[in-house]
């Protein structure tokens, strides 16, 4: 879009009188016994000039186009400048009246009574939407079952109905955050165009509280300027929502709300229970207004509430205080009860020894992983290689998950975040990490089917090495011989 192609440009030269400009007879003179001096020609591509004014709208009432242009300065012999010579865009206006013609039906209307098709037969011709190019002037001819294209539509024709993105060029376009059509830039999941997540941390969470009693059990304070909240849940509880004015969003006063869209603290939340199951889940884009809180209408033992969100940094901080202050969870007594269940097996560490003698390890020794090829295979077929140090260790099911920062990132196909979970099969992973030690791990992004789980796999007798500066030079030299 908008590039230079070869042989455009301003050349720099004496000007259209003959006499030569002092200046730029000297940089020729100069570039010239450079290129002498080198032995061959000017190297390199030209330079562009600044950028001109934006151009006025090119819609009289809604989105429009504006564009911006510059040139390309450079010597005979030097490249064409890198880049593109137009920038487009979007600009907003007014929206038009109920009753005005859309700007492609204008363009059309424009060919009605002339001569087209090499006859002298004319035609009334409206907007065609089914061509291939929808950015091109495709017009129907009324009455008739055939349209015509008459070249591209004007800059920032709506690309067609339904659809986001203007035609700029003969291209259909779509805006990025920074307002440039075609940039591709996009906000990060903190709201900062072309961020880098950086300026907000990820809270993920599971509720496992379990209860006897019926009734609405505290979750987790969901802070203000929480982004990208999703709770889902899979049993025949429900998910409930209190505002800060202590009025219930959804599913309060033991009364189950429909699925759909609420409004709440300045966003819209989608509540959906699936029909066949029962799953719930809660989401919403944020950023919130308020705090809200996020409760659980037991009327049977809680499997696990799986909550997430982006919180900006500044506010991780007071949200760890006030959950703490709070005492999260809380239940709120309800006079309706339920038949108490067996509580759920405790995990196999808090069982405590009934001898006195400390029990034997069931784990087997793990397998030696040592070795250059190991650590080359390892490093080049993993998505992601940071060093990190393990902050905590859990069991659950038939799995081992650590809680770990990381502190330096030498590999990632997708972004990480400060605080990670790092999942390992089994109950006895190998090799094992140990709480508050630093490792240099290899590891691998496992998505499920239904992509409602994103994790870092920690595969068995994978890579996963005490960190030290040997093995930091070790990791640097791998990632050189990894096949592009």
């Amino acid at each position: 879009m908008g590039k230079l192609r070869p042989g455009e440009g301003e050349w720099l030269g004496s000007s259209h009188t003959g006499r030569p400009f002092p200046l730029w007879s000297f940089l020729l003179l100069l570039g010239s016994l450079l290129s002498c001096g080198l032995g061959s020609s000017a190297q390199g591509p030209g330079e562009w000039t600044l950028w001109g004014s934006w151009t006025r709208c090119s819609s009289s009432c809604g989105q429009g186009v504006s564009v911006r242009s510059r040139h390309c300065i450079r010597f005979p012999g030097e490249e064409p400048c890198w880049g593109d010579s137009h920038e487009y865009r979007l600009c907003q206006l007014p929206d038009c009246p109920p009753r005005a013609v859309p700007f492609r039906d204008l363009q059309c209307a424009l060919y009605n009574g002339r001569p087209v098709l090499g006859t002298q037969k004319t035609y009334q011709w409206v907007p065609f939407h089914g061509a291939p190019n929808q950015c091109d002037l495709n017009c129907l001819a009324e009455g008739h079952a055939f349209y015509h294209s008459f070249g591209r539509v004007l800059d920032g024709t709506p690309c067609s109905p339904g659809v986001e993105g203007l035609c700029v060029a003969g291209r259909c376009l779509s805006a990025g955050c920074d307002g440039l059509l075609g940039s591709g830039t996009r906000e990060d999941q903190c709201g900062r165009c072309g961020g880098a997540n950086d300026s907000c941390l990820f809270v993920q969470r599971v509720f496992r509280d379990a209860g006897a009693f019926a009734g609405y059990w505290n979750v987790t304070l969901i802070p203000e300027g929480a982004r990208h909240l999703r709770v889902t849940h899979r049993s025949r509880n429900h998910l409930a929502l209190l505002g800060s004015d202590g009025r219930y969003v959804l599913n309060g006063n033991w009364a189950v709300s429909p699925s759909g869209t609420y409004e709440a603290a300045g966003t819209r939340v989608v509540y959906t229970r699936a029909a066949a199951g029962p799953e719930e889940t809660l989401h919403a884009t944020g950023p919130t207004s308020q705090d809200l809180l996020l409760q659980v209408l037991l009327q049977e033992p809680n499997p696990g509430v799986e909550f997430e969100f982006w919180l900006p940094r500044e506010r991780y901080g007071p949200f760890q205080e006030q959950t703490q202050a709070l005492g999260w969870s809380l239940r709120q007594p309800q006079p309706r009860e339920v038949e108490p269940q067996p509580p759920e097996p405790p995990a196999p560490a808090a069982i405590p020894p009934r001898t006195p003698a400390p029990a034997p390890d069931p784990c087997a020794p793990c397998p030696d992983t040592r070795g250059r090829a190991h650590r080359l295979l390892q490093y080049c077929s993993s998505d992601f290689v940071f060093r990190a140090r393990v902050l905590g260790r859990r069991r659950q099911a038939q799995e081992t998950r650590y809680e770990v920062r990381v502190q330096q990132v030498y590999k990632n196909r997708s972004p990480l975040q400060t605080r990670e979970y790092v999942w390992a099969p089994g109950l006895c992973p190998c090799p094992p990490l140990t709480p508050h030690h630093e490792y240099l791990l290899a590891a691998r992004r496992l998505v499920s089917p239904d992509g409602t789980q994103d994790r870092l796999l920690l595969p068995h007798s994978g890579y996963a090495r005490p960190w030290s500066p040997a093995e930091d030079s070790r990791v640097r030299l791998a990632a050189r011989h990894c096949p592009v």
